[in-house]
């Protein structure tokens, strides 16, 4: 069994969940690379991060959020996923509300933060879930984008029996060159699956969490103990 990995992942991980016997190969499908943005005050505003790039460029850009609960003015900080998650600890700072993906994080801002101010820091091509739900219920939000992201368009001449994508524009970039057929697909989350979803009517494998364990028992549950 061949397994395609659409960005690179360490080979020690892959082969301590999955196993020695497993081929990998594991193709780059996008390219990231942080902007340059002169940092600005934060004050009486909520922060959204629904990537780890979107937290590293924000803080590399010199922003610096008020996460004092007792303060005025302080920054509450919304979040999709765990990877996120993990980034804004890595840097100091936690998440008051962390959810799966930008659909579900849209929906409870609607249900309970109407009075909030967002800024989104994200990328050049972050989908519109939040750009297109918050402003219609009068809910103040701007994106502020802090990296590109570039699909790089590669054309994969070997063949796979499983296929991973970690991300919708990872999708666009191998769809741009390379056909879904003849293989299973596997998705990190529903967001991903959707993307998918557009290029192809076969089935999908979609893990719980948006995550690279989750991933991956996927894998070893649902294709390689039933092989």
């Amino acid at each position: 069994m061949k397994i395609l990995f659409t960005k690179n992942i360490d080979p020690a991980i892959i082969s301590k969940e999955l196993g020695e016997d497993i081929a990998v190969d594991c193709v780059e499908v996008i390219r990231t690379n942080p902007i340059k943005v002169s940092p600005f005050d934060l004050k009486n505003y909520s922060l959204i991060f629904t990537s780890s790039k979107g937290v590293n460029s924000f803080f590399k850009n010199g922003f610096r959020p008020n996460e004092t609960f007792t303060a005025k003015n302080y920054n509450k900080i919304y979040c999709v996923g765990e990877k996120t998650k993990r980034e804004l600890r890595k840097n100091g700072f936690g998440a008051f509300k962390m959810l799966k993906n930008a659909d579900t994080l849209s929906k409870f801002i609607i249900s309970h933060c109407q009075h909030e101010k967002f800024l989104h820091f994200c990328g050049n091509i972050a989908l519109d879930v939040l750009d297109e739900n918050l402003p219609l219920q009068n809910i103040s939000y701007k994106k502020v984008i802090v990296y590109n992201t570039e699909e790089i368009n590669p054309l994969i001449t070997e063949k796979y029996h499983v296929s991973v994508f970690f991300s919708p524009s990872g999708v666009r970039s191998f769809a741009n060159r390379n056909s879904f057929e003849d293989m299973q697909l596997v998705s990190i989350g529903e967001t991903t699956a959707n993307e998918l979803r557009k290029y192809t009517s076969k089935p999908i494998l979609v893990s719980e969490g948006n995550n690279l364990m989750s991933v991956l028992k996927l894998i070893k549950k649902e294709i390689i103990s039933k092989n």
